[in-house]
């Protein structure tokens, strides 16, 4: 490697060293939580746009400068990462044996769950509109050579899919080795986990009714695991900005600018359904008498870093106390709904991204996409699908292979936006977050089991600092 470029590379280096001092002076300055998220922001896309203009997305100097910058960015998604398995696990536990009977507990997951898909079948229908109002179609496209391998991979994935059934997905959702779900390593170890958990809950209200003292021995231990674990939280999302500047440092100085200028209209169709399905949400909190501009305000900084760091998983810290602490959400609803909303139901990437993909694709075989019979099967499965996601590996890419080989459209097409797949993934995570603590809400509404003098009360976006 040349001097001059090993040069560049240390000075790319201490540049975000100094942006992480400016963000460090902020807080000791006492600016509020989401004004520092909101600079970060604006200091990655400035830094990466200038890494960018400057030297190139492919050039030698951003290649090597990210993973170092990334040390920030993608040290801090770790970091959440590996509180969200204890998290899940004494909330939910804590959460249940607070509550003195289970009476309710099915109704309260049945009511997320109801929510989450009614959710995605609205958004699913908002990419088909968006896919037709502006004529995608993946004839136009030109395949180059990344395109055409990661076609290959998909088809080979897909063959994975199919020979899945749902009812076999759904087992998937059962813990069958609880510590190994703990580790992440299954596409389902956050469901598997949340049903242990839920299950070590309802044991400890049984047993209390039949030995109450080892029954509150065990309480008092989840109590003080729960108080250590929310305290390791609090440290960690107060990260949140330093992680939000380098994520978004590395997503704009390593983005193809010349692939989203070849499919800008996909990205715009995109864009235009994230948004309408966005304000479907606002819509919903307002039909219940919850102020969307509070809502926007108070969800900001967690939609910031589900927007930067594209990982639903890796917002669920932010995502509950976000819930609890600034909307008033009860802690079990708060934990049920950010963990379900991580792998099932996904706005984005269950809904809108598969049903875009496949009208977009329906022309190449013939079908028209505007036909009402395909739309209604489209919608359909695009809902029961966001239910099976999670069985097969979740994301948006598995969304799409379930829909496409479900409606015997060609998987192996979906491999022509890889250009543009992180741009849009960006908005995709962020409605999917919105879209699971909107289930939290409205299902804290139902139930009536929710503080609106905390959601309406104006925090300054100080919350998820304090204590």
């Amino acid at each position: 490697m040349k001097a001059s470029v090993i040069a560049l590379i240390v000075l790319n280096i201490l540049i975000t060293v100094i942006l992480i001092v400016v963000l460090n002076r902020m807080a000791k300055k006492h600016f509020s939580f989401s004004k520092r998220v909101f600079a970060a922001l604006g200091m990655g896309i400035v830094f990466g746009a200038l890494l960018q203009v400057i030297y190139g997305s492919a050039s030698e100097v951003v290649k090597q400068s990210v993973p170092w910058i990334n040390i920030v960015g993608n040290g801090y998604v770790s970091f959440l990462k590996m509180i969200v398995m204890p998290l899940i696990m004494v909330s939910i536990i804590s959460a249940i044996t607070k509550l003195g009977t289970t009476k309710g507990l099915g109704k309260m997951a049945g009511m997320i769950l109801g929510v989450l898909i009614f959710t995605t079948l609205i958004a699913g229908t908002i990419g088909a509109v968006s896919a037709n109002v502006f004529h995608l179609d993946a004839q136009s496209i030109q395949a180059g050579q990344s395109e055409e391998a990661r076609a290959k991979d998909l088809e080979k994935t897909a063959t994975e899919v199919e020979n899945m059934s749902i009812p076999e997905k759904i087992v998937e959702f059962i813990p069958t080795n609880p510590f190994q779900d703990m580790t992440g390593a299954r596409s389902t170890s956050t469901i598997a986990t949340v049903i242990f958990s839920a299950f070590i809950g309802v044991a400890a209200l049984q047993v209390r009714r039949k030995k109450p003292k080892p029954a509150q021995f065990f309480a008092d231990i989840v109590e003080a695991a729960y108080v250590v674990v929310m305290r390791m939280v609090t440290l960690i999302l107060r990260l949140t900005p330093y992680g939000v500047m380098a994520l978004m440092t590395t997503t704009i100085a390593s983005t193809d600018w010349h692939g989203i200028v070849n499919l800008g209209t996909f990205v715009i169709a995109s864009y235009a359904a994230i948004i309408t399905m966005f304000l479907v949400h606002l819509l919903i909190l307002m039909l219940q008498g919850m102020s969307p501009i509070t809502y926007l305000k108070k969800a900001w900084p967690t939609l910031v870093f589900a927007f930067t760091s594209r990982t639903s998983a890796g917002s669920i810290p932010m995502n509950i106390e976000t819930q609890t602490k600034r909307f008033g959400v009860s802690e079990e609803i708060a934990n049920f709904s950010a963990s379900f909303g991580a792998t099932i139901g996904q706005n984005g990437c269950a809904g809108i991204y598969p049903a875009m993909l496949a009208v977009m694709i329906a022309p190449t075989v013939g079908i028209n996409p505007m036909s009402p019979a395909f739309l209604i099967q489209l919608i359909l499965i695009v809902a029961i699908s966001s239910f099976g996601v999670a069985g097969v590996g979740g994301g948006a890419t598995f969304a799409a292979l379930i829909v496409l080989s479900s409606m015997n459209l060609p998987v192996g097409l979906a491999g022509l936006l890889i250009s543009i797949e992180p741009l849009i993934d960006m908005g995709r995570t962020a409605l999917n977050v919105s879209g699971s603590m909107v289930a939290g809400l409205t299902s804290s509404h139902v139930l009536g089991d929710i503080d609106m003098d905390t959601y309406h009360h104006d925090d300054s976006g100080e919350t998820l600092e304090a204590q």
